[in-house]
């Protein structure tokens, strides 16, 4: 797979990125809330990719814009609290459940709740063997994209 293999030359309308444990300790927006390097890592490949939309999956909150204001949390994703319904609900409450083509950065959990409202949507990071691994597809994508 090469880094440009997830949009086939299509700018996505919606890239969903995953938050992160590290945060702020005090209310932010979620664009500056996630301070880890994995979550940056994908918002920089995201943004690379110059999408229509680009959402935060958060643990807590489910689907975030950039501009939300938002509470620091301490939540993960192991701990079952969103739902598919959820998202589903969120996702037509912000207008972007019918969006294609649909990217989504992140690992395992993150991208199978995700896919529960876009079945569709291309996962550039299916397939990795671990955290190096990402790290590396996450900044070749980046580097490609621009």
């Amino acid at each position: 797979m090469t880094p440009n293999d997830h949009t086939d030359g299509v700018t996505p309308e919606l890239i969903v990125i995953p938050c992160g444990a590290r945060k702020l300790d005090h209310r932010a927006q979620a664009a500056d809330m996630y301070i880890g390097s994995y979550h940056r890592a994908c918002r920089r490949a995201a943004e690379a990719l110059q999408p229509d939309r680009l959402v935060i999956l958060s643990a807590r909150y489910g689907l975030l814009d950039l501009d939300d204001e938002i509470e620091p949390y301490d939540t993960p994703h192991s701990a079952g609290t969103l739902t598919a319904q959820l998202l589903l609900d969120q996702a037509a409450t912000r207008g972007i459940a019918a969006l294609d083509p649909v990217v989504v950065l992140g690992g395992a959990r993150h991208t199978a709740l995700a896919k529960a409202v876009w079945p569709h949507a291309r996962t550039p990071l299916s397939g990795t063997r671990g955290m190096g691994e990402q790290f590396a597809r996450l900044a070749a994508m980046a580097r490609s994209a621009g």
